[in-house]
C-alpha cells in the first residue's frame, strides 16, 4: 500500500512538473500574433484609451518659468510622479482603436525650484512665429448708404410721379 502512495505522489509531482514547464516556455504574445478570432474583422473590438489625454494645443501653452499649479491646470494630474523626485512629472498615453496599432503618447515635464524648465517627449511647445501677437488688420470696404426704399416708392420714382431725393 505504502508502495502505491509514493508511485501515485510520484506520478502527480512528475506530471504537474511537465503541466508547468511547458507554461513556461510558452511564447509571449505580441499583437501579431493574437487568436484567429480577435483578427476577424466583423469582430467587434471596444477602442481602449490610458492615461492622460495631452494634446499639442495644450503643450503648445507651455512656457518657461511656470509652476507646478499652473501646469497642473493645463495639462492635468501626471499619471506617473516619481516619489524620489518630485521635479518630474510623466504623462503618458495609450490608445487602442479597434484592429489598429496602439498608438502611443509621452510627455515629460521638468521643473525646478517649482519652475518649469523643459518639456520632452513626443509633444514639445511649438514657439509662435514672430508677429502672430498683432491682432490681424482686416480691410472691409462698407457701401455707399441708400435709403432703403420700398418696391412702391422705386416704382413710383421710375415713372417720374416721386421725385428722388
Amino acid at each position: 500500500m505504502r508502495k502505491l502512495l509514493t508511485r501515485r505522489t510520484a506520478g502527480l509531482l512528475g506530471l504537474a512538473t511537465l503541466v508547468l514547464s511547458a507554461c513556461a516556455g510558452a511564447p509571449k504574445v505580441d499583437d501579431s500574433q493574437r487568436s484567429m478570432l480577435d483578427r476577424l474583422p466583423f469582430v467587434y473590438k471596444m477602442p481602449v484609451q490610458q492615461g492622460n489625454i495631452v494634446t499639442a494645443e495644450q503643450v503648445d501653452q507651455l512656457q518657461p518659468g511656470m509652476n507646478k499649479r499652473q501646469v497642473r491646470y493645463l495639462l492635468g494630474t501626471p499619471l506617473l510622479a516619481d516619489f524620489f523626485n518630485s521635479d518630474r512629472w510623466d504623462y503618458v498615453y495609450t490608445m487602442r482603436r479597434g484592429h489598429k496599432a496602439l498608438e502611443r503618447r509621452r510627455v515629460t515635464v521638468l521643473f525646478k525650484d517649482d519652475a518649469l524648465v523643459g518639456v520632452e517627449g513626443d509633444l514639445r511647445p511649438n514657439p509662435k512665429p514672430a508677429g502672430t501677437d498683432k491682432a490681424k488688420e482686416t480691410m472691409v470696404s462698407v457701401p455707399d448708404y441708400k435709403s432703403n426704399e420700398g418696391l412702391i416708392s422705386r416704382a413710383l420714382e421710375a415713372i417720374g410721379v416721386k421725385k428722388a431725393n
